[in-house]
């Protein structure tokens, strides 16, 4: 009786996860089209990931990024500019979150409505399991050094950037909420402002499906890349456990399980534990004391409101400077509405546009 009841409280936050994968499917709320605003310039470019270079589960090492220049980039050749990177959800990539944050019209209605210009950039961190978690892990590829330094890098040496911390901003929704907070925790010295959308996975979670429905179908698996038949929830646990219990002597998908044989994996589940922003927040708190501006929010439908509103009162806790909205929407319902009109403002208030400083 105690090893199922333990299961069963494995699997209580796979539903959520599963009803996070229906929500994604939602049509988002898209803001009227703002009379008289510019066009931006869309780049579809490929940056080679060095920070990806031989992982264990063969994701691609040149990855997909989107870069949104604005509408000045092109006749005033002699600005430069602040540039945002927006980090996109689990079982999504860079192209559909460009379609569920409605860029680049939110960007340039965000500009017709009085923000600063600056270049928006979505790179592409989608897996063979769906989702990077943004983490550092032989399996997966290093994806938070990929983000924070390999496409900075790549950006600053191709378009006229200021390239200073205090010139570049982070955002992110649900699993790139994830991605904002772990890599603007541990990278201040790269970002100088943050914007946290309906972060998922703050907590140090002890999860996973059914285990004879999982095991039978890592039984059947010859390589990652056939995970793609498996269902929403089973791929999301196969995910979390690639990037945050890597295995390099578990083939062929080279990753542990937080339960094996129907029995809890206490070391397994305390490496996740060690993975959820609200059990390491407290040793970044120097770091996150050196952002101009952090501001989270969240809808008043998402069951993620809870462990936001956990991250803000520790935020709080330490007297750091932010700001946190429980909206009026479900996990998806506003995101749209949600760039253009806060997250684009917050980053021209918050950046630097001239005369900046890594200070």
């Amino acid at each position: 009786m105690r090893r199922e009841r333990a299961v069963q409280l494995l699997l209580i936050p796979l539903a959520y996860l599963c009803s996070l994968g229906l929500q994604a499917q939602v049509q988002t709320l898209i803001p009227d089209v703002v009379p008289g605003a510019k066009l931006a310039v869309v780049q579809q470019i490929t940056v080679h990931g060095t920070s990806l270079e031989g992982n264990l589960e063969g994701d691609a090492v040149d990855r997909p990024v989107i870069v949104y220049l604005p509408p000045s980039y092109t006749t005033d050749k002699k600005r430069h500019y602040p540039v945002v990177y927006a980090l996109h959800g689990y079982s999504i990539g860079a192209e559909q979150w460009s379609k569920e944050i409605h860029v680049p019209q939110t960007i340039e209605g965000a500009f017709a409505q009085g923000a600063q210009e600056m270049i928006v950039v979505l790179p592409d961190s989608k897996t063979v399991h769906n989702g990077s978690m943004y983490s550092s892990s032989m399996t997966t590829g290093d994806f938070e050094r990929f983000i924070a330094k390999d496409v900075v890098a790549y950006i600053d040496a191709h378009y006229r950037t200021i390239p200073y911390r205090t010139s570049r901003g982070l955002v992110g929704h649900s699993m790139g909420g994830y991605g904002a907070t772990r890599i603007g925790m541990k990278h201040a010295d790269v970002f100088g402002s943050l914007y946290i959308m309906s972060p998922c996975c703050l907590s140090p979670r002890k999860t996973g499906p059914a285990t004879t429905e999982l095991e039978k179908a890592m039984q059947n698996m010859k390589t990652p890349a056939d995970s793609a038949s498996l269902s929403f929830g089973i791929r999301a646990q196969l995910a979390s456990a690639a990037a945050w219990s890597p295995d390099p002597k578990n083939p062929p998908l080279y990753l542990d399980l937080p339960v094996k044989d129907g029995v809890p994996q206490p070391d397994v589940i305390a490496k996740w534990a060690a993975n959820a922003p609200l059990a390491f927040a407290d040793q970044y708190i120097g770091n996150l004391r050196r952002y101009k501006g952090i501001s989270m929010d969240v809808g008043d439908k998402d069951g993620l409101k809870v462990d936001a509103t956990k991250l803000h009162e520790i935020f709080d806790l330490y007297g750091l400077q932010n700001s946190f909205e429980i909206y009026q929407g479900t996990h998806t319902s506003a995101v749209a509405d949600r760039f253009q009109n806060h997250v684009m403002p917050f980053f021209s208030k918050n950046l630097c546009f001239k005369a900046c400083s890594d200070h």
